[in-house]
């Protein structure tokens, strides 16, 4: 990978990484469902203008924009909002990566591995001990409800569906479809914050906005969304997959220290095993096979 594609790569995920702080900073001003309306109609409007429809089905555009947008970021906003600490979120929301095996051995009939099978017990483990030591720590901006981390759960689970949907659609013009992507979930959001947040509270946000709540829709919707996505989609065509995908490993690590030094989170002992052991876990559902073959050839 060449220089200026690693420093793009770290880019990307620092950005992604402390999306969770921002998630966080603003639902200080602007309530869950209310956001995330906000922050796909700035991603939609006025680009949508400019930037063509990519070739895909409607049916496909439509079931992208469902799961990736609004139903990822429905149930992560939900989730933080009722408690899911931001690094914690990060973190849990990786476990997208066992849904899509799962999904893919299911739908597409994709094998599934020694490795990965063993990666998803870690990784289940580990997740055990986070939920476990949610009662570890007494208030605070670590303690984390069950709502919230179920929810996170719910979230990935979208995401993976949303994974799912892309390798339907294959090759396309990425921005294009972020964009028109974005195009659906806004009306959805929109009646979902009438229905849970109802009219004067969006009247409250909108008309008495923070300076911050302003900053925070504007990064998720052009920094965490159309730059992130995008150039992710970039660096996705210029190199193999496997070169690419596990920086995405470092997304969480990223959130974690963003959090604790940001928001002052904090994390109870038995969540940072907890959180040590899911990262073992995915290291080992990416690296797991590489890392066998690699001591099969050191044996002969």
């Amino acid at each position: 990978m060449q220089a200026r594609d690693r420093l793009l790569a770290l880019a990307i995920i620092c950005v992604w990484g402390v999306n969770f702080v921002v998630i966080k900073v603003g639902l200080a001003g602007v309530p869950p469902m209310l956001l995330g309306a906000l922050r796909f109609l700035l991603v939609v409007f006025p680009a949508i203008f400019f930037v063509p429809r990519p070739r895909v089905p409607w049916r496909l555009l439509l079931a992208y924009g469902a799961t990736i947008s609004l139903g990822q970021f429905a149930f992560l906003f939900y989730a933080m909002a009722v408690g899911m600490p931001a690094g914690l979120a990060s973190l849990v929301l990786q476990s997208q990566a066992f849904f899509t095996l799962a999904i893919a051995a299911l739908w597409l009939g994709e094998p599934v591995r020694w490795h990965n099978f063993a990666g998803m017990a870690v990784a289940a483990g580990g997740l055990a001990l986070i939920g476990a030591g949610a009662g570890d720590l007494s208030g605070g901006m670590g303690g984390m409800s069950a709502a919230g981390f179920v929810l996170t759960l719910c979230a990935a689970f979208c995401w993976a569906s949303g994974n799912i949907v892309s390798k339907k659609i294959g090759p396309v013009d990425l921005l294009g479809l972020v964009i028109w992507g974005a195009l659906v979930p806004i009306v959805p959001f929109a009646l979902l914050s009438l229905w849970f947040e109802g009219p004067a509270r969006i009247v409250q946000s909108v008309t008495q906005v923070s300076g911050m709540a302003v900053f925070a829709v504007a990064y998720l919707a052009f920094a965490a969304t159309v730059f992130g996505y995008t150039m992710w989609g970039r660096l996705l065509t210029r190199y193999p997959a496997s070169q690419v995908a596990p920086l995405t490993l470092l997304v969480p690590v990223v959130g974690l220290v963003s959090a604790h030094v940001l928001l002052g989170e904090d994390l109870s002992g038995t969540q940072w095993i907890g959180a040590a052991v899911v990262m073992a876990g995915l290291l080992l559902n990416v690296f797991g096979q590489r890392l066998w073959a690699g001591r099969a050839l050191a044996r002969r």
